[in-house]
């Protein structure tokens, strides 16, 4: 994701087409379409300013009440070439909601003593953090996670930029690039800022984070994310592709319309090797999957609860609209005055959302199958949290 991206998506956080609509999971379902009335309509303007197919899950469980109630949503077509509604069941690329995944597990690692969050990113990975005015031995592994570090966004260097999200991007949608490649990218441009004396979204800052989940554990990042969350939780749904290029079925197509090109054609890029975003944004899931990980996650099945807390305390972005940033993880202030906790995420083929109101009683998941045009996620959630017309 471009620095440009990644300012919008988080605004949006913290700040003719087929509509479906059904019920789904055994336990307690919404039969009655009227209680999401405006979240299907969200829905149904995105797809009206551009974007080809919208899936979305909501998940409630009422205070008494035992189960879950579950709603899904889909507006659009998940194939521009056979056109069908996208399904709750597609998997879809996830982007940066993979840093949420990053992040516990990093909290994890505190708690079992194996880091701490005040270890400097030298600590662990000598030497990677040098040169151009950046020093590792002054940032720290909570400064990767809330982006606080001042470290460059690899992203946002012109050429590679040019490379992931231009036209080149077609030539070069397989190629591979290694976490050591993308932060020595990011280190040849001096930081943005000195570390703790401002906020910047910078995908580099978790590809170094997933490099020090490898150098403490041994194992790739992507190894301690199923093995600690995936299996654990029973999220079948989710992967870690690595250099796999493939999107696992079912699944819909994925487009990208470039931005020197509005109102072009959609390019389908359902296959992409996803290493240009590692542990900054690679990960796969489906809507379902991301609603259990979050009330997993806010439920403190995941974490003990002063590891929790740490990833609940966040900074001022000093976006606006108003936005803070934790540890893998925002909050916003809806205007009705619900705060949610979530993630965005855009990846070519895909973008998503999700959000939970902080003791997971209902949370919110939707995916888009395209980049490079508008996905409003700050409408999704206002629809979803304050808006429902209620029977």
């Amino acid at each position: 994701m471009t620095k440009r991206a990644a300012r919008t998506v988080l605004l949006s956080l913290l700040t003719t087409a087929a509509l479906i609509c059904g019920a789904s999971g055994a336990s307690g379902t919404l039969p009655d379409g009227r209680a999401h009335e405006r979240t299907r309509a969200a829905m149904e303007a995105l797809v009206r300013t551009g974007m080809p197919g919208v899936v979305g899950q909501a998940r409630e469980e009422p205070e008494g009440r035992d189960g879950s109630r579950v709603w899904d949503g889909a507006a659009g077509t998940a194939d521009l070439g056979r056109p069908r509604a996208p399904r709750a069941r597609d998997r879809f690329r996830i982007g940066s909601n993979t840093k949420t995944f990053v992040a516990t597990v990093m909290l994890q690692l505190e708690a079992e003593h194996r880091l701490r969050l005040t270890d400097t990113v030298e600590r662990w990975l000598p030497g990677v953090v040098r040169g151009h005015g950046n020093d590792g031995r002054a940032v720290s592994l909570r400064r990767l996670l809330d982006h606080t570090s001042g470290i460059f966004d690899y992203a946002a260097d012109p050429v590679l930029r040019q490379r992931l999200f231009g036209r080149d991007f077609l030539r070069h949608r397989f190629d591979t690039y290694t976490p050591r490649q993308l932060a020595r990218t990011a280190v040849s441009h001096p930081p943005v800022f000195a570390p703790g004396k401002g906020w910047s979204y910078s995908n580099t800052n978790y590809v170094l984070a997933g490099m020090v989940v490898e150098k403490v554990t041994g194992h790739s990042y992507g190894r301690e994310i199923r093995d600690r969350v995936l299996r654990p939780l029973g999220l079948r749904n989710t992967f870690v592709p690595g250099r796999s290029a493939a999107l696992p079925r079912p699944s819909g197509r994925g487009y990208i319309r470039f931005p020197d090109e509005p109102g072009s054609p959609f390019h389908d890029v359902t296959d992409i090797n996803p290493t240009e975003a590692g542990a900054a944004g690679e990960m796969i899931s489906t809507v379902g999957d991301l609603n259990t990980f979050y009330r997993a996650l806010l439920r403190g099945r995941l974490l003990p609860a002063r590891q929790l807390a740490e990833m609940l305390t966040t900074v001022d972005t000093g976006l606006r609209p108003a936005a803070r940033y934790g540890l893998g993880i925002a909050a916003r202030k809806l205007s009705c005055g619900v705060t949610v906790w979530g993630h965005d995420g855009g990846i070519q083929g895909a973008v998503s959302h999700v959000s939970s109101v902080r003791d997971a009683s209902h949370t919110a998941a939707f995916g888009g199958n395209a980049l490079g045009v508008p996905f409003d996620t700050l409408a999704l959630a206002e629809a979803e949290f304050c808006g429902k017309a209620r029977p």
